[in-house]
């Protein structure tokens, strides 16, 4: 089976990328399973219900989120009932909405899909990734082999980390958050496909989706200030994984990245 993860869809260019691009890339690689990253999709920060609906119309079958999935004050509700969006799954007990979920595909084979957030440079507070990714994998096994985790991470160093910690127990284990994609795309030793960061699916000509001028002003002033997403030209940037489903394992795994003109 195949796996098209998109990385973070930031603003309305992301979601006009997604919208262009998504079916073909459907159709070209077989694809059983679509999941993407939209923690930044309203306006480049957050996610709402109409932004997500808008992204499970172009075909997206789960979204994950990260660190801005509360940006917005109307998803909390939204998030608590709609469990094809994650968060990630190491928020204390408590925090509204679901960390994993199983997905059935149209073939009938059972994907679980987790959302799991790193600590380093983000949030210190949240629970230990590695501790409680292993015991959810492993409630995740009774039901599917097939399991995909969304790595919502800034250190790069983590986030290798946990690819060789988790290696061999899930079938792909994506990079998400810093919106630069990386060209170490691999098997590990075990069977797990993984990259440290599959990159941002918004506009071309930016600072990882925002303005240039206006980080460019931040670095050199230091003055606090809003930020805009930028507009102009998109890129879609993805994976592709593809796995045995009788084991669980990995047999390839692909970075794609267009542009939509």
């Amino acid at each position: 089976m195949k796996i098209l993860f998109i990385g973070d869809i930031v603003g309305k260019v992301g979601r006009q990328a997604v919208n262009a691009l998504l079916p073909n890339l459907t159709n070209r690689y077989k694809i059983d399973l679509v999941v993407a990253n939209g923690e930044n999709v309203a306006s480049g920060f957050g996610i709402t219900e109409k932004t997500a609906l808008e992204l499970f119309s172009a075909g997206i079958h789960v979204i994950t989120t990260g660190n801005h999935v509360w940006d917005k004050k109307e998803a909390v509700p939204y998030l608590a009932k709609e469990n094809r969006i994650l968060r990630p799954i190491n928020y204390p007990p408590g925090a509204p909405g679901f960390g994993s979920l199983i997905y059935t595909t149209p073939s009938k084979e059972k994907v679980a899909v987790m959302n799991v957030s790193g600590r380093v440079f983000l949030n210190a507070l949240l629970d230990c990734p590695f501790r409680i990714s292993k015991s959810e994998v492993e409630k995740l096994r009774e039901t599917t082999k097939i399991i995909f985790i969304d790595f919502h991470a800034e250190a790069t160093s983590e986030k290798v980390a946990f690819g060789y910690y988790m290696d061999g127990s899930v079938s792909a284990i994506i990079g998400t958050h810093t919106h630069v994609q990386t060209s170490d795309e691999k098997i590990l030793p075990r069977g797990t496909a993984y990259i440290t960061d599959a990159g941002m699916t918004g506009p071309q000509v930016s600072v990882i989706g925002i303005e240039k001028e206006e980080i460019i002003e931040k670095f050199l002033y230091q003055m606090p200030r809003k930020y805009d997403v930028a507009g102009g030209t998109g890129i879609l940037s993805a994976v592709v994984i593809e796995i045995d489903e009788k084991s669980g394992r990995a047999t390839g795994i692909q970075r794609l990245q267009l542009t939509n003109p």
